[in-house]
């Protein structure tokens, strides 16, 4: 009988381990805020969320500013149709949080169809009590 509240023991003790801290959790809805926007082109909420001096990397080593970022997405220059992340992992060290997450997406960039799963690294950086996104890089999942 003495197991049962061992057992128990380590059980609360590894919910407490896998839970978010309150910013985690502001992060990871601030990425899926930025998720929705990129498959909507909402030009409002990606300006909001995005840093003046946003790096945004694609897998193919092109590199972005806020307004061309924002401008491609709104445009049809880089549509997405649907976007899946999975295998998110979030850190927060002072001002800034890392997210690495896999994307897995359908595109329709400049109208022609597409597919892609990349490995992503997101770095957000606070200013006041608003998180915004600094720097995001892509890298193609090998095959």
């Amino acid at each position: 009988m003495k197991i049962y509240p061992i057992l128990l023991a380590f059980c609360m003790m590894s919910t407490i381990s896998f839970a978010q801290s309150k910013e985690e959790k502001t992060i990871a809805s601030k990425v899926e805020s930025l998720r929705k926007a990129m498959i909507d082109a909402d030009k409002a909420v990606l300006e909001k969320l995005s840093d003046e001096k946003l790096s945004y990397g694609h897998s193919s080593g092109k590199i972005e500013d806020k307004a061309t970022f924002v401008s491609n997405i709104v445009s049809g220059k880089s549509d997405f149709t649907s976007i899946d992340l999975s295998e998110q992992k979030v850190a927060i060290s002072g001002n800034t949080a890392i997210v690495r997450h896999t994307l897995t997406a359908n595109t329709n960039d400049g109208g022609v169809a597409g597919h892609v799963k990349l490995y992503v690294l997101l770095v957000w950086s606070k200013d006041g009590n608003q998180w915004k996104l600094l720097a995001r890089q892509a890298v193609k999942v090998p095959a």
